[in-house]
């Protein structure tokens, strides 16, 4: 495989990292800039929105760009929102800063996609997008404890300036090691979304969000579920944490191996059956320990074996829009997650934490529901009115 793959990962993690870098120091944030810990976690909130957002508006704008081109760029819109952040005096001078780090960073994001998937050949195109999200699921993973720790050793700041320094790194390596990649025919925005029309290809962007919806809907609140259920520590809580993380990131790679070996259709089944009966078992495993982990460790896998899969399945539904799909596939991502734990939230005020894992496990039921329905279609793709 193209070890410049290697490199877009780097990007993505870096990129990754911003989403949710400032979750562990909200109350830091929140005592210097003199606001409610309410307005510090909208900081997350308009992140996650306009990172869902952007891209596939973005994209379309930027369609005739030359890829490393646009990379760099928007690598240095990303370094300008980041450096904003580390001088923010008030509260709505690091709101600005987030808008401008999330809306170049849903881009980046698309751009390492497409870039890795262009650059490999087709038997490794999966791998490659495994890989790259492998980036993605260690920086989400990373991001509270990094923040965390280098925020309360160094004041809030710091994670920021950590973040310019790993961009500025990026945008040297990028520079010197990647090549120039010509833009596909550009395509209006409006003629993209009606791709959305294929049933094939609305089934499987639901299928992204729903996936996603019933993830967060336990992960957004796993850290009560574990007080509650089994009495753990914040010691424990952080162990558990880890071996999420490390169980997150091998999964991202794993799907895009079974992706390559088994097929895209098979390997999106299967895990979202596993994964499905995972979640819904978690809640009767909380009386052992180990056996808790087990499953965990299926559950965290999986979690993130689904992307490359997906995103592999959805160039092959619609080779002539992949950018687009892939874009639309990571704004279908980015609402699942703010709508799993909005519903993670209604759920725990409403009942209990206890009930998470099974009203997640009802919105896999319907994210298998709607796989099936995608792949039920044998249609030839995405038909796209001629361009003269």
């Amino acid at each position: 495989m193209d070890k410049r793959v290697y490199l877009l990962t780097i990007v993505s993690f870096v990129v990754g990292m911003v989403e949710l870098i400032i979750g562990g120091i909200l109350d830091l944030v929140a005592t210097d800039l003199a606001i409610s810990l309410g307005q510090a976690g909208f900081l997350i909130t308009i992140y996650s929105l306009v990172f869902a957002i952007a891209a596939p508006i973005l994209l379309s704008l930027t369609a005739k760009v030359e890829r490393k081109r646009l990379t760099l760029l928007t690598l240095i819109v990303f370094l300008a929102g980041n450096i904003l952040a580390v001088f923010s005096g008030t509260y709505s001078m690091l709101l600005i800063a987030r808008i401008i780090s999330a809306a170049s960073g849903s881009l980046l994001v698309v751009l390492c996609v497409t870039i890795a998937s262009n650059i490999v050949t087709e038997k490794y195109r999966a791998r490659a997008i495994g890989v790259v999200f492998m980036g993605v699921s260690a920086s989400l993973v990373l991001g509270v404890p990094v923040g965390l720790m280098l925020g309360n050793a160094f004041g809030w700041r710091t994670p920021f300036i950590m973040i310019t320094v790993l961009t500025l790194l990026s945008l040297t390596c990028v520079y010197f090691f990647m090549g120039k990649i010509e833009p596909k025919p550009s395509i209006p925005l409006i003629q993209q979304l009606r791709t959305l029309k294929n049933r094939r290809i609305l089934f499987a962007q639901l299928t992204t969000f729903l996936f996603l919806a019933g993830h967060l809907t336990l992960y957004a609140y796993l850290t009560p579920f574990l007080k509650m259920t089994m009495g753990l520590n914040g010691t424990w809580v952080s162990v558990v944490y880890l071996i999420f993380g490390v169980a997150a990131v091998a999964g991202g790679g794993l799907g895009g191996m079974m992706a390559d070996r088994f097929g895209t259709k098979s390997t999106i089944l299967a895990v979202t059956v596993v994964f499905g009966l995972a979640i819904f078992t978690i809640p009767y495993t909380t009386f052992a320990f180990p056996l808790f982990l087990f499953v965990m460790v299926i559950w965290s896998m999986l979690s993130w074996a689904i992307t490359p899969a997906m995103q592999s399945y959805l160039i092959e539904a619609s080779p002539e829009t992949s950018d687009i799909q892939q874009s639309l596939n990571n704004s279908a991502l980015h609402f699942g997650i703010a709508f799993g734990s909005l519903i993670g939230g209604v759920v725990i005020e409403q009942a209990s934490v206890t009930q998470n894992p099974t009203v997640g496990g009802m919105f896999i039921i319907l994210a298998l529901v709607t796989v099936v329905l995608s792949m039920a279609r044998q249609g030839s793709g995405v038909l796209l009115p001629s361009r003269k």
